[in-house]
């Protein structure tokens, strides 16, 4: 290793064979409590290419990942569009009458849209072993099977003890789909490629308020027994039911299982994820990375950042029609003008993980992200409710719909900078238990006697985000720690300071970084130009540049791992 000077290119990154880390004793963990079982893929490496890294020709790398794009990514995002259907059949519901045919009354429409979130609070801790022992696509296609039949069930409903639960059981149920799809998303797609994966399935939000408004604006026309909303309620229920069966038989556990891949394909798609230093899947629970995740600060400042941001989510994502409504709509132009809510959220959301992706950090972009949302709280608290104010007061609306775009970035930060399986289980845990008692509190911030103004609800969503902005540079700070950290203990085990990263880099950089690592001991101010800020410390430009990855499948968590790399 001590004459590699870099890391390949993205499609070439992995030069085979490689000798291995001469500062690494054989299985043996870094820092203490690293040691244990290896990553499912080291195993599946070892078997099929005698634990040597091979290498990934370009044309073979896209090729896998197109592959992976088509068969994996539009389940996800049909399943993500039915969740965010169904947790938005309650506010459809609200505007065809279900508040006064069920006798709700005082705060009664808030718990049953806090009531999910309570429930999927309770069940964060279990589904955090779930997902590291059970096999991670059956296990959620069950849970999309419930989940259906709970919202059918909610037809039958006549009061608030009914809905209310039903509601938690369908929170019970919905509880394990976002946290199942960023783990399938980091065992998936390398980490340049999450950011925007991260943010289709989550866009499927946008694409539920806009064409989950047209679905429901035609079954709140059909002339039945049934009530408008009982229709809308079994519509979408009997629809989940019928995909659970789907994903169930089309998603595999992870690429080792993946049918749809040949044996060599599945083996570059293991080998594309080598440099996220995350590792794919062990299913072992490891006591030690879930004393790592409570002890790690990181931890609690994705806690903080999903808390502050699902407190304006929950009550807007609950109490958003009937805001509306409160401009003097009826009940179908309510339903129409939350349209335009829908394609602000999916362009935000996109748009800001392609922002991301370009300028390689998160950070600056979430706090971009929460400008418009302040306005338009602003504009909601300050214009009166006149008939000659509703297209501004609709501006100001669709304004607080840019906030949606914050919550994939998050969950993608937390994600990149978290390695070991039981570790990042154990994070999304604190992550969705975080957005989940913010998403309980949001809906009771907002209340039908403070109607028309929602003042306390407005008030606290504009202060929260600007606490997202001050959060977002403190993470920012303690994650340059954390590489300054690597770089001093790397050193301190005989290593080189720098380390070469292109987990991040876009195709042409990466090949612009192996061209510079071919030049050799003469290129080495190039490589310090391609490694990550932070890896950098006291270097001289002839000293071997570390070549990161001989350590990616030995399910090391992120602290452990002296060759990980954090992200900003």
């Amino acid at each position: 290793m001590g004459a590699s000077t870099a890391a390949a290119a993205e499609e070439a990154e992995h030069v085979s064979p490689a000798p291995a880390n001469p500062h690494q004793p054989s299985g043996s963990g870094s820092g203490g409590g690293g040691a244990g079982g290896k990553d499912i893929a080291a195993s599946f490496l070892a078997k099929n290419t005698a634990g040597q890294r091979i290498s990934v020709a370009p044309a073979d790398s896209a090729r896998v990942l197109r592959r992976i794009d088509t068969v994996i990514l539009p389940i996800m995002l049909t399943v993500y569009f039915l969740q965010g259907l169904d947790k938005a059949t309650l506010a459809y519901a609200s505007v065809f009458g279900l508040i006064d045919d069920t006798g709700l009354a005082g705060d009664q429409y808030s718990w049953l849209g806090s009531v999910v979130y309570l429930a999927q609070l309770i069940m964060q801790p279990p589904l955090a072993w779930l997902l590291v022992r059970l096999p991670i696509a059956k296990f959620t296609s069950v849970m999309v099977l419930f989940w259906g039949v709970s919202l059918a069930c909610m037809a039958a409903a006549h009061n608030f003890g009914g809905l209310l639960a039903t509601r938690f059981f369908l929170g019970v149920f919905e509880a394990s789909v976002a946290p199942s799809f960023i783990a399938i998303t980091q065992m998936w797609w390398r980490r340049r490629e999450q950011t925007v994966r991260t943010s289709y399935w989550y866009a499927m939000n946008g694409i539920t308020n806009m064409f989950g408004s047209l679905i429901t604006y035609g079954l709140g026309h059909i002339s039945s027994q049934l009530r408008s909303y009982q229709i809308i309620f079994m519509f979408f229920g009997v629809i989940t039911v019928a995909f659970s069966f789907v994903m169930l038989a089309f998603m595999p556990d992870s690429p080792i299982e993946a049918k749809f891949l040949s044996e060599d394909d599945k083996i570059i798609a293991v080998e594309r994820l080598r440099m996220n230093q995350m590792g794919v899947i062990s299913r072992e629970w490891r006591n030690d990375h879930l004393k790592e995740t409570l002890l790690d600060p990181k931890s609690w400042f994705w806690f903080a950042l999903l808390f502050s941001i699902s407190i304006p989510s929950g009550g807007i994502s609950t109490f958003g029609p009937l805001i509306v409504k409160t401009f003097g709509f009826d009940q179908f132009q309510t339903i129409l003008f939350n349209i335009p809510f829908g394609f602000v959220q999916l362009v935000a959301t996109v748009g800001g993980a392609f922002l991301a992706q370009k300028i390689k950090m998160k950070g600056p972009v979430i706090a971009a992200l929460c400008l418009p949302p302040i306005a338009g709280c602003v504009m909601l608290m300050v214009l009166p409710r006149d008939a000659s104010d509703r297209g501004a007061l609709l501006a100001g609306y669709y304004l607080i719909s840019v906030y949606p775009g914050i919550t994939p970035l998050i969950y993608s930060w937390a994600s990149q900078n978290t390695a070991g399986d039981t570790k990042r289980k154990c994070t999304n845990a604190v992550l969705f238990i975080g957005q989940s008692i913010g998403n309980v509190i949001g809906p009771l911030l907002y209340t039908q006697t403070e109607a028309p103004g929602y003042a306390r609800g407005l008030r606290s969503n504009l202060a929260l985000y600007v606490a997202i902005i001050v959060l977002v540079v403190i993470t920012t700070m303690y994650l340059k720690f954390l590489n300054a950290s690597h770089a001093k203990k790397r050193v301190a085990m005989g290593k080189s300071a720098v380390i070469v990263d292109t987990s991040m880099d876009p195709p042409e950089e990466a090949a612009a970084a192996a061209a510079a690592a071919q030049q050799g001991q003469g290129g080495g101010d190039e490589e310090v130009r391609h490694a990550e800020e932070g890896d950098v410390t006291d270097t001289a430009p002839n000293d071997a540049v570390e070549r990161p990855g001989e350590r990616a499948f030995e399910n090391l968590t992120d602290l452990n791992n002296e060759e990980f790399v954090f992200v900003y």
